[in-house]
């Protein structure tokens, strides 16, 4: 049986808030790159393949592990994450102030309809997990994924069996993706069952060790406001 393992990036600059940026550009975020480094000595160190989008985010949070296991970054063309909004009709934005255009785009969705040039429609990024999805049988065994949020809980949608074809297959995934647990540098085994078919299981105690070095920083942010705070 094949395995294969899906990574979540670790936090970026725009999960923390912060102002637009073009998609694939957005770095890791101070948080992230610690993140990044505790999850390098968490992985299994003997990966068959290590995959990247195209999207820095996923880059740099993969560099720690491929370091550790000396293995060079992969570029796969059908990883990168969905695009729904052109960065230049929402910039200068903070991440509060994007909720509103999100929120508008699921409210009214139409997997045909682009929101400017530098965006996705939902029917072109289901064809790229479709192709992924197709691709996923003769990748190596061990492959480990540094991945999308939006992108992956997509994967897990057709791996059940379902399709985005028209705007209610829209709004019924949108739940399924709001509800799917997906933090940063959250870690996901995928297992070849039988043709087509794989079986996918969360690696929870990845997860409670990040969610540990994500609490330390935070207890540490808010002790230095604190201090600042008081010496003023």
């Amino acid at each position: 049986m094949k395995t294969l393992t899906f990574v979540r990036h670790a936090q970026s600059v725009a999960n923390a808030g912060g102002v637009t940026m073009v998609h694939d550009a957005i770095p890791l975020s101070e948080l992230g790159v610690l993140q990044a480094r505790e999850l390098a000595t968490l992985l299994d160190p003997n990966p068959a393949a290590v995959h990247v989008s195209h999207f820095i985010r996923t880059h740099l949070t993969a560099e720690p592990f491929c370091e550790r296991c000396s293995l060079p970054i992969e570029l796969n063309p059908y990883l990168h994450e969905f695009s729904l909004i052109d960065p230049a009709l929402i910039e200068g934005l903070d991440g509060e102030r994007r909720k509103p255009f999100v929120k508008a785009y699921w409210d009214d969705p139409d997997p045909h309809r682009r929101h400017g040039a530098q965006s996705d429609t939902f029917a072109e990024f289901e064809a790229r997990v479709g192709a992924f999805l197709e691709q996923m049988g003769s990748l190596p065994d061990g492959t480990v994924i540094f991945g999308h949020g939006i992108w992956f809980a997509l994967l897990l949608w057709r791996l059940l069996g379902y399709r985005v074809i028209d705007a209610a297959d829209m709004r019924a995934f949108r739940r399924f993706q709001l509800g799917l647990p997906m933090p940063n540098c959250a870690v996901f085994t995928l297992v070849g069952v039988v043709d087509g078919q794989w079986s996918v299981q969360a690696n929870t105690e990845i997860a409670r060790r990040i969610a540990d070095v994500t609490q330390a920083y935070r207890d540490r942010v808010a002790a230095a406001q604190l201090n600042q705070v008081q010496m003023k």
